[in-house]
C-alpha cells in the first residue's frame, strides 16, 4: 500500500459498513462502478465512490462487493496503481481483460444472491451483461432506487453546481439551430418522435454551451430530449443556468429542472423514441417502457457528427495547438537548465507546466490531471503524484510529461518523454522503437473505410520485433473544448466498426513501460484529412499533425531509425521551430533551435 492518505483511512471499516448497508436491504452484493449518471469518463467528487470505497482513484475501474469476498477491477492503464492503492486483504486485484467482472460475478455469487446495482449507473447493454452473468451463477440482478454507498457515505461531497454558459459561434462554426435540425431531419426520416440524450458532451455540443461540473472538461451535467421538430427539453438545474443562456438557448429550447425529466419520459407513451443502449442509463429505458413507448435502440446520434471537426474547429485546434506549444517550448527549455541540477521533483515540474499554460490566450483549464513521472513512476501509465510519490528528476533517468489544456478553441493532450543526463543503451533503445512507430502512425495513407484497429499494427511493430508491447491503446478521439476522450473512434487492438473520416482528431501515443524502471510514450493529436495521391484508384486518408512540440533527440538512437523516418523527424522538428520560435525570448529560442536540430 502507498505510505500517506491511504494509511489514514480504515478501508476494512468502509467495507464492513457497505456490507452491513446490503444485508439490511436484503441484497447478497453489489456492484461499484467508476461511473455517474451520465456514463462520464471522469466523474465528480459526488461519484468517486469507488474511491471512497477502496482508495483506487484511477478513472476506469469495478468493484464487486459481496457477503464473503470483493474484487477491484481495472484495466492495463492501472495495474501498478491498483496493486499500490487497494489494500489486497480485502480486495481481489484483477485485470479486467484477464478476469471480466461478468465472469468473476458468474463463479462467485452462489445459489439465490441477490446482486444489487444502482439503474443510473449502467447502460442498458451493461445490465444486459451483468444479468447475465449473475443468472449463470443461480442468482438474480436487482435495480435499487437508491445507492447503498452513498447511505454510508456520511461526508458524501454535494453535486456540483458550476454555471452553464454560451459557447461562442466563433469556436463552435455551427449554430444549434442547424445541429438540431440536421439531427431532427434523421429523426424523421426514421419516423422517430424524439431521441433521449444523456451525455453532456453531446448536450454541450448540440446546444452550443459549456459547464464546469466535471473536473478539466467543461461538461454541462444534463440531461435533454430532442424531438423531431428540432424542439429539445433541456433538465438543468435552475441554480445552473448562467448568464445569457435562456437568450442563447432560443424559443426552441426548453429550460426545465431535473426533476422534470421522469414527467417527460412519461409523456412520451406509445410513441417511437430513441435511445443508445450502450451509453445511457438503464433506468431511462425502464421509464420509457413504464410508459408505454416503443424504444428503438441506436447510437447517440450527435457522437459522429460532433467527432467530425468543422473548418472552424480545426482552425482552433490549430491555433490552441501553437499557443500550447509555446507553453511546452518554454517548460522543456526550462526543463532543460535546472533538471541537471538534481533539485527538481515532479510535483514542481507539472506545477511549472502548468503556469506556462496559464499565460496562454482562452485557457480555462488542464483537459486532465497531468501525468508527471520519472523514473520508475513514468512506468505507471496514468500515474498521478502525490506528496508521498513525489521524487526527484534524477540524473540518468527517463522523465514522462502527460498533459493537455483546454483553451476555448480546442483541447490539446500531449507526451513527452525526456532523457535527464545520458540515458542507457536500451532506454535509447526503447524509445526509438516507440518513435519509430509513432512517425508509422503519422505518415500512413489509408482508403476512406478504414478503421483504427486496422491501423494499431503500425504503432506496435517496432516493438514486436523486440518482443515488447503497450497495454493500451494507441490513440483516442479528442473534442473541441469538450472531453479529452472523444468517441466513437479511436487507433486500438480493440475490434470497432466506426471508421476513421476526414474532420475527426486523435491521438497518436504509442509507449513502452519498464516495471519499476522507466516509461515511455510520445504523443501527438492529429485531424485526419483526405489525401492527394497522384494516380490513386481510391479516395485516400492521412493525418495532419497538430501537436508543436520538439521530441528528445538525446533519447534516439539515429541508427534505429530509415533516412525516411529520419527525414519525417527533421521535418517536423523545422515546422516546430518555424511556428513557435517567434513568440519565443532569445534563450528560449536558442534552446529550441538545438532541439529541432537535424538528426543526421
Amino acid at each position: 500500500m502507498t505510505k500517506g492518505r491511504n494509511d489514514r483511512v480504515d478501508w476494512a471499516e468502509r467495507l464492513a459498513a457497505l456490507r452491513g448497508e446490503l444485508k439490511v436491504r436484503g441484497l447478497d452484493g453489489f456492484l461499484v462502478p467508476m461511473a455517474d449518471q451520465y456514463q462520464n469518463e471522469y466523474v465528480p467528487a459526488a461519484a468517486q465512490r469507488i474511491a471512497w470505497l477502496t482508495g483506487f482513484t484511477g478513472s476506469a475501474g469495478m468493484v464487486v462487493v459481496l457477503a464473503d469476498g470483493a474484487a477491484a477491477f481495472t484495466d492495463g492503464r492501472y495495474s501498478l496503481q491498483i496493486a499500490e492503492q487497494v489494500d489486497g486483504a480485502l480486495y481481489q486485484r484483477l485485470h479486467i481483460g484477464e478476469m471480466p467482472p461478468a465472469d468473476w460475478i458468474a463463479a462467485n455469487l452462489g445459489a439465490g444472491g441477490k446482486l444489487g446495482y444502482d439503474s443510473w449507473l449502467f447502460t442498458q447493454d451493461g445490465v444486459a451483461r451483468y444479468r447475465k452473468s449473475a443468472t449463470a451463477a443461480g442468482g438474480e440482478l436487482v435495480a435499487v432506487t437508491d445507492n447503498p454507498v452513498d447511505a454510508v457515505w456520511r461526508d458524501r461531497p454535494e453535486a456540483p453546481m458550476a454555471l452553464v454558459v454560451p459557447h461562442d459561434i466563433a469556436f463552435a462554426g455551427q449554430t444549434s439551430a442547424d445541429k438540431r435540425n440536421r439531427l431532427a431531419k434523421d429523426l424523421n426520416a426514421a419516423d422517430l418522435a424524439a431521441t433521449v440524450i444523456t451525455a453532456p458532451d453531446s448536450i454541450a455540443w448540440l446546444l452550443n454551451i459549456r459547464g464546469g461540473d466535471v473536473p478539466h472538461s467543461p461538461l454541462p451535467l444534463s440531461l435533454a430530449i430532442l424531438y423531431n421538430d428540432s424542439r429539445v427539453d433541456l433538465f438543468l438545474d435552475a441554480a445552473k443556468r448562467g448568464r445569457g443562456l435562456t437568450d442563447h438557448l432560443g424559443n426552441a429550447v426548453s429550460l426545465q429542472p431535473a426533476e422534470a425529466f421522469a414527467p417527460a419520459l412519461a409523456a412520451l407513451a406509445g410513441q417511437r423514441v430513441q435511445a443508445d443502449p450502450g451509453a445511457t442509463a438503464s433506468w431511462v429505458f425502464a421509464r420509457l417502457a413504464a410508459a408505454g413507448a416503443t424504444i428503438v435502440e441506436g447510437t447517440d446520434p450527435c457522437q459522429l457528427p460532433k467527432a467530425i471537426k468543422n473548418e472552424v474547429e480545426l482552425n482552433g485546434a490549430r491555433a490552441a495547438h501553437n499557443r500550447d506549444g509555446v507553453a511546452l517550448a518554454r517548460f522543456l527549455h526550462w526543463l532543460s537548465v535546472f533538471a541537471p541540477q538534481g533539485e527538481l521533483d515532479e510535483l514542481a515540474v507539472e506545477a511549472q507546466l502548468e503556469a506556462y499554460r496559464h499565460d496562454g490566450e482562452h485557457f480555462r483549464d488542464l483537459s486532465f490531471p497531468t501525468i508527471t513521472g520519472s523514473g520508475p513512476n513514468g512506468a505507471i501509465v496514468h500515474y498521478r503524484v502525490t506528496a508521498e510519490s513525489n521524487r526527484i528528476l534524477g540524473q540518468g533517468e527517463l522523465y514522462l510529461v502527460d498533459s493537455g489544456a483546454q483553451y476555448l478553441d480546442g483541447t490539446t493532450d500531449v507526451t513527452r518523454t525526456v532523457a535527464i543526463g545520458q540515458p542507457s543503451d536500451e532506454m535509447r533503445d526503447r524509445f526509438t522503437r516507440v518513435l519509430k512507430g509513432h512517425i508509422a502512425i503519422a505518415t500512413t495513407r489509408f482508403p476512406t473505410g478504414t478503421t483504427g484497429a486496422q491501423l494499431d499494427v503500425l504503432a506496435r511493430h517496432a516493438l514486436w520485433q523486440a518482443g515488447l508491447d503497450f497495454d493500451h491503446g494507441t490513440g483516442h478521439g479528442v473534442g473541441s473544448y469538450l472531453n479529452v476522450h472523444e468517441g466513437p473512434h479511436s487507433i486500438s487492438k480493440r475490434q470497432q466498426t466506426q471508421d476513421l473520416r476526414p474532420g475527426m482528431v486523435v491521438s497518436n501515443e504509442p509507449g513502452y513501460y519498464k516495471t519499476g524502471a522507466y516509461g515511455i510514450r510520445i504523443e501527438n493529436l492529429l485531424a485526419v484529412r483526405l489525401a492527394q495521391v497522384p494516380g490513386a484508384e481510391r479516395a485516400m486518408l492521412e493525418f495532419e499533425t497538430l501537436t508543436l512540440a520538439p521530441i528528445d533527440r538525446n533519447a534516439i538512437q539515429p541508427d534505429l531509425l530509415t533516412e525516411p523516418e529520419k527525414a519525417w523527424l527533421n521535418a517536423y522538428h523545422q515546422r516546430v521551430y518555424d511556428a513557435l520560435s517567434p513568440h519565443l525570448d532569445d534563450p528560449t529560442r536558442e534552446w529550441l533551435d538545438e532541439a529541432t536540430r537535424p538528426l543526421a
